[in-house]
């Protein structure tokens, strides 16, 4: 059952109120966010989808809630490892903490309208080619072997053919000039480092929505679920990279569980025609899977070396 369009404008105005509160009230000025902070507002944000979930259940039923929060788990989840890129284009750049929050939020606005745009297209293509669900199904495998692979602890935006682009026919300041994204100096607009950062990470992110909407739809194709729980795993992204940022290394097994993670939502997406599986099963599956990774990287922190003891 599909909620009716009052339901959707009145979603998408919580989202925008709760965006230009986050902007123009909450985080007017530019400072760092403590991770004390940075946990209590993941926290509301996380309450807010559990809210909305039971609100789901008690609207749309229980399987669509079972949907919402499964999906929401695994974009939560694939989250976390987009954050590690995240902390590394940062460092690359030698992005100031002050100003991050500011290269997140807009980062996040964008893809807010890059994922939107995918969801409906996604969907769009499985209702016209049934039989793309065996490509998506496939990447998603192929996806997950590669993650459960060894991965290099740096970035090279350097390599990134729109920053290169971009460098090639647009003007950039050798400094960082504040919150500015753009300076107009003698009669010239210049680009300053702060827009090349929100660049790469937006491309990052249109890499990772490659992933993990395709995730999402092997859970369920429902338009609603797939977006909403979208929406809310990337509005609680920005605080949760200043939660987890000085911690981070911690999860080093967290990789192998989002492989496995991926993995099991292939073959979902794949058998679907010959086998069901139970959301439930696909719930306690990802549940279980996120943590025993946790878990197992806490009980075995890697040490010096790079290697777990």
């Amino acid at each position: 059952m599909q909620p009716p369009l009052e339901i959707w404008i009145a979603f998408n105005a919580f989202v925008l109120v709760m965006i230009v509160l986050d902007l123009f009230v909450l985080n007017r000025h530019n400072k760092v966010i403590s991770i004390r902070r940075a946990l209590m507002i993941s926290g509301i944000w996380i309450s807010l989808a559990l809210i909305f979930c039971y609100g789901i259940d008690v609207t749309l039923g229980h399987e669509s809630a079972l949907n919402f929060l499964t999906g929401y788990l695994i974009e939560e989840a694939l989250s976390i490892d987009n954050l590690f890129v995240f902390l590394m284009l940062f460092k690359y750049f030698h992005t100031p903490p002050q100003y991050q929050y500011k290269v997140l939020f807009w980062g996040i606005i964008g893809a807010l309208i890059m994922r939107a745009c995918f969801i409906f297209f996604g969907i769009a293509l499985f209702n016209t080619f049934h039989w793309i669900i065996y490509i998506f199904g496939a990447a998603l495998i192929y996806a997950g072997i590669q993650m459960a692979m060894p991965k290099s602890e740096t970035v090279h935006p350097e390599n990134n053919p729109v920053i290169i682009l971009m460098k090639k026919w647009l003007p950039i300041t050798p400094d960082y000039q504040g919150q500015r994204f753009f300076i107009r100096h003698l009669e010239r607009w210049y680009a300053t480092p702060l827009f090349i950062v929100l660049v790469a990470v937006e491309t990052s992110d249109l890499i990772f929505a490659v992933d993990s909407i395709p995730a999402v739809m092997a859970i369920t194709r429902d338009p609603f679920i797939v977006y909403t729980s979208n929406i809310f795993a990337l509005l609680g992204l920005r605080s949760l990279f200043f939660a987890l940022s000085g911690i981070m290394n911690l999860f080093h097994f967290l990789h192998y569980g989002l492989a496995a993670i991926l993995i099991f939502v292939g073959l979902k997406m794949i058998l679907e025609p010959f086998l069901t599986i139970s959301i439930g099963i696909a719930l306690g599956f990802i549940v279980l899977t996120i943590s025993f990774v946790i878990i197992a990287s806490l009980l075995f922190p890697k040490n010096i070396n790079g290697t777990a003891s």
